[in-house]
């Protein structure tokens, strides 16, 4: 119960305490996110995101599926209308999945076991055990979009399930974003294939790289595929998470 309680309590302080973050995060998503679109938060957390959409209008979907943090949202922004928190988890198709829950640190809860054997091997995972599990529901990117709409911009944190929750969406979205882990660096180019795909009919996609909660861009222009990947290997060597960010050629 303790630890339970230092999980959710770290999660908290890390993406609710620092000043000015949620300034700095508005002014970031202002780049995808207006008065009035669509935002899917898919791994919503404790809602640190949600709280800098909302800042710009955006109307936001919230994705979470650990219970915990399904009751946190539920108190942040259960009484705003322009917030709908969805329970469940995202995955290539529909049904019910069980998620590794590491109770001292639900940041890197995941429901993806290779990637949490691949993880689980390097340093700084050492202290990071996945001690329990719950089953929940999974559905599609697609359904999402059937129920909500589709959003101008889907942020997609979900420690290693990226690809999963990609392989479930078959329309190019105009923008979205994916977390980029050092120690599973291949997962990374899967998923990152999997958007090249989804952008050829609309004319593919542009990329870009935010070092882990900067909400600054690496890279000074927008890149093509092969560009990002060497951006990539740059931070790689260092062993900082991020996000990789694709936009439509035509945003661009």
């Amino acid at each position: 119960m303790l630890g339970r309680a230092w999980g959710i309590g770290r999660s908290l302080v890390m993406y609710h305490s620092v000043p000015g973050r949620h300034r700095r995060m508005a002014r970031f998503y202002r780049e995808f996110l207006g008065p009035g679109d669509i935002g899917f938060d898919i791994g919503a957390h404790v809602g640190s995101r949600v709280r800098a959409w909302r800042r710009l209008g955006a109307q936001v979907v919230a994705v979470e599926p650990q219970p915990d943090f399904v009751r946190i949202l539920r108190l942040f922004f259960g009484r705003d209308r322009g917030v709908t928190v969805v329970p469940i988890a995202v995955g290539a198709r529909a049904g019910r999945a069980r998620l590794g829950i590491s109770t001292a640190t639900p940041t890197v809860s995941s429901m993806a076991p290779d990637w949490i054997t691949s993880v689980a091997a390097d340093r700084s995972f050492a202290r990071v055990r996945w001690d329990r599990s719950v089953e929940v529901e999974v559905a599609t990117l697609d359904d999402l979009i059937a129920v909500h709409g589709e959003p101008a911009f889907c942020k997609i944190d979900v420690e290693g399930f990226e690809v999963d929750v990609l392989a479930g969406l078959s329309r190019p979205l105009r923008a979205l974003s994916f977390e980029y882990l050092p120690p599973a660096h291949d997962a990374a180019l899967a998923a990152l294939d999997l958007v090249e795909r989804l952008g050829e009919p609309a004319g593919g996609y542009r990329y870009n790289y935010s070092p882990i909660e900067t909400m600054r861009f690496a890279g000074d222009r927008w890149l093509d595929a092969d560009g990002l990947v060497r951006l990539l290997e740059r931070f790689r060597p260092l062993g900082r998470s991020g996000d990789v960010y694709a936009r439509l050629a035509r945003e661009s």
